[in-house]
């Protein structure tokens, strides 16, 4: 360089500096360098804007305040749905940019980079879709910087068209001057597109042969199901069955056919209007019926003049709500008018169909038409699943809207794989400091589901570029799950179930130990061999102590046991009463049985055949429920404790049963058959035990003597609560976490929230990560970047 051009172009930088910035969290796909771009325009700064695998890096040159105004305005005006984890500056000389652009992604680096979900349609892109006037109008892919596929669409990290399934569609001149222009609203909008250029319809028969597109294929659905056919619907995450949630015959049909006997569908609306006909809406869960994640919300029923179909949600005063998420929903919803059956396009206990042709033979002899479209899903995501508990929202089911957004760590380590439990499965990875928890994977009961486990972790791996060094799993040998680490290759690392979710709400409300776990579900394996489930666990530090847990009983038939909850009431009245059972009058469990199986059922007892002992918290509820004759058999998973419930939210009472915490005399515990010690067998004996045989003799005493459900049930739950009091009076630790499938339950998580305050505890609960065995996975990875070792 001359000297008089060097001369001046120091003169130009006099007074300027270079910053660079490096930006982690939850930007890209959100819009985040479009209003970087913006911003820096706005200030007049000259410089570069790229992602990377890592995240967002930044350079701008300026004078010291107005850099220092760039920073302020990162943090205070940035995009809605950005979240920023870390941002590390550094000041340098300049370098004497001259204007300020977007650059080519760097791919360099590790992948610690967040991935956003699918967000639904913003207000913006629902009005050009209704636009007669707008080249969107009626285009059912819609979608901008702020909305639309994320996560059903990402191949690989940085997130740009190329490493999307939306690569297969070459933008049109239109589009590529949206997606080129920093003050236009798609701006780097990886799935832009429209009419001319992207995605579109097909309506299909049962045998996949084409026979309308575009709006016809759209009009030909919705003729379908004015009908009262059911159709399949390929949307954001997989397919949805639908049928008009108005007519009975219909969705008994969808019952029958898609073998579903009672568990309630999820219903569509049109607008929060129409929901308001039908359901209580707080403002509370308004807001959530309208917000970006639009999950599915559990709402109570009016139950007066329902135009609704009984057999939606039979003997249930809740139903599950969700309004259109997708332009596609927003169309087939404003041309019917009425509410639509959205239940996951499968048959039950296998995962959600993401491909044609897959639904085609998948839900074959289900299904009366299937509209598709050719946008490629990458993976499959279900609809979330929320509740109001405690004033807040908790999250059933975490997919889409939900899933991948990490859960920021206060410990980092070695890079693990937690491969989750047996039912409700998800699995989970650590890098960066953040835990990447999947979207809801299912039960892992079928082919299909298994297969889906695989192809997560197997996802993971590529998407984030990530290898395990450690893989982590449930202490149960036989899962699937545990079978799948110990044949990766890598080290093991076993995680005892109740601790695991203690942990996963510990590490999700970022609170450390001393911390009593009340961890209640259905089933757990301990390390003693028996089945755990109503446990009182103290944490600290890294360590782990059972101090508490409920009198066992035995469990008749076993896995046949979990879904007969008649049979969990014999073997808790067995522990009361012995052989003398048998022969007892007026016990409503025990006239549900032939004789022959009664006999059956008594021998089994007696020789402690395939009747293992239980401590399972979930396993007392389905006995009481069959005690007060609600329910002896489960139709789907947590129906009795459900029915438990929605008997004490009808009635008032105070009142509670006699359930004791006594001491156990170290030593004098039953002891399950000897066997070889094992690392993970760090748990003393627990100091305590919670007693509910004298509740169990009040509510035969109510039972028989004509009290109402409601106020049994209510006095139950009371009991219960009561219980939790008076063994965190004795544990004396001030935090209290409340986990586990028992604290899906509104009326018990309420209840004990309330009487811990009373008392002076401050109760933790779940919020975006699910109290039951959803959540198990983040339990699992905390466990070993805690301790290190076997738990």
């Amino acid at each position: 360089m001359k000297s008089t051009e060097r001369d001046k172009l120091d003169s130009q930088l006099q007074g300027k500096e270079r910053l660079r910035i490096k930006v982690a969290g939850v930007i890209q796909g959100v819009g985040f360098r479009p209003f970087i771009h913006r911003l820096a325009q706005e200030l007049h700064l000259t410089g570069w804007v790229c992602n990377t695998v890592e995240g967002v890096v930044i350079e701008v040159e300026a004078d010291t305040a107005t850099l220092r105004s760039f920073l302020e305005k990162v943090h205070s005006e940035k995009p809605p749905h950005a979240h920023i984890q870390s941002l590390e500056s550094t000041y340098l000389d300049p370098c004497g940019y001259s204007n300020f652009e977007i650059r080519e992604s760097h791919e360099a680096g590790e992948k610690t980079a967040a991935i956003l979900p699918d967000i639904a349609t913003c207000p913006d892109c629902l009005a050009e879709i209704s636009d007669p006037q707008n080249r969107r109008y009626r285009y059912p892919f819609t979608n901008c910087t702020y909305c639309g596929p994320r996560y059903t669409i990402m191949e690989v990290l940085p997130y740009d068209r190329s490493k999307t399934s939306m690569r297969h569609f070459q933008m049109c001149s239109d589009c590529q001057a949206e997606y080129e222009n920093p003050e236009d609203r798609r701006f780097h909008a990886q799935p832009n597109a429209c009419p001319q250029c992207g995605p579109r319809l097909e309506w299909w028969d049962t045998q996949g042969n084409a026979s309308a597109v575009r709006e016809e294929a759209l009009q030909k659905a919705c003729e379908a199901l004015r009908e009262g056919k059911i159709v399949a619907v390929k949307g954001l995450g997989g397919f949805h069955l639908m049928v008009d949630a108005r007519n009975e015959e219909s969705i008994n049909r969808l019952r029958d056919r898609k073998g579903r006997e009672e568990k309630p569908f999820a219903v569509m609306f049109p607008d929060s209007e129409s929901v308001k006909n039908e359901c209580q809406v707080s403002p509370e869960e308004e807001w959530i019926l309208k917000s970006p994640e639009a999950p599915i919300v559990l709402l109570r029923k009016l139950g007066e003049n329902s135009s609704l179909a009984p057999s939606i949600a039979p003997h249930n005063p809740y139903l599950g709500v969700l309004l259109p998420y997708t332009p596609l929903h927003h169309l087939i919803m404003k041309e019917l008018g009425f509410p639509l059956i959205a239940t996951s396009g499968n048959l039950s206990d296998e995962t959600i169909c993401i491909d044609e042709r897959e639904a085609v033979e998948r839900l074959a002899g289900i299904t009366d038409g299937y509209l598709v479209h050719d946008r490629i899903i990458i993976r499959h995501v279900d609809d979330s699943i929320v509740r109001m508990m405690g004033g807040r929202e908790m999250v059933l089911r975490r997919a889409r809207g939900f899933a991948p957004m990490p859960v920021f760590l206060k410990k980092n380590g070695c890079s693990v794989l937690a491969v989750g439990a047996h039912l409700k499965n998800t699995v989970a990875i650590c890098r960066a400091g953040q835990a990447i928890v999947s979207q809801h994977i299912g039960d892992l009961e079928t082919t299909q589901s298994y297969d889906a486990f695989l192809n997560v972790v197997s996802s993971f791996k590529w998407l984030y570029g990530f290898s395990p060094e450690v893989v982590a799993c449930d202490l149960h040998p036989d899962f699937l799950s545990s079978r799948f680490a110990k044949l990766s290759g890598f080290p093991v690392i076993p995680v005892q179930h109740h601790v695991a979710h203690v942990l996963s709400c510990m590490a999700e409300n970022e609170i450390e130990g001393p911390v009593l776990g009340i961890s209640w579900d259905g089933t757990g394996y301990g390390p003693d061999q028996t089945i755990w489930g109503g446990e009182f666990i103290l944490v600290d530090g890294n360590s782990y102590r059972r101090v508490a847990h409920f009198r066992p009983f035995s469990l008749p038939g076993n896995e046949k046991g979990v879904k007969e909850p008649r049979r969990s009431a014999l073997g808790l009245l067995y522990e009361i009463f012995g052989e003398q059972l048998f022969s007892k009058k007026g016990i409503i469990p025990l006239m549900t049985f032939s004789k022959r199986e009664l006999k059956l059922i008594q021998d089994m007892l007696k020789k402690k055949l395939n009747s293992p002992q239980t401590t399972s918290a979930g396993r007392l509820f389905d006995a009481v429920a069959s005690l007060l004759g609600l329910c002896h058999l489960n139709r789907y998973e947590g129906q009795a404790p459900m029915m438990l419930e929605f008997a004490a939210e009808a009635e008032k009472t105070e009142e509670s049963y006699p359930c004791p915490v006594v001491g156990i005399p170290q030593g004098k515990a039953e002891k399950p058959k000897k066997r070889k010690k094992k690392k993970e067998d760090d748990f003393q004996e627990a100091e305590f035990l919670v007693d509910w045989e004298p509740m169990i003799w009040e509510i035969i005493k109510d039972v028989r003597s004509g009290l109402s459900h409601g106020i049994i049930s209510a006095k139950f739950h009371h009991s219960l609560a009561e219980a939790i009091v008076t063994l965190a009076e004795r544990v004396a630790r001030e935090k209290v976490v409340l986990t586990g499938g028992c604290f899906q339950n509104r009326f018990l998580t309420e209840r004990v929230i309330e009487r811990l305050r009373n008392k002076g505890f401050r109760p933790y609960w779940h919020q975006r990560i699910p109290p039951n065995d959803g959540g198990i996975a983040l339990g699992q990875l905390v466990a070993v970047l805690g301790k290190g070792g076997r738990v």
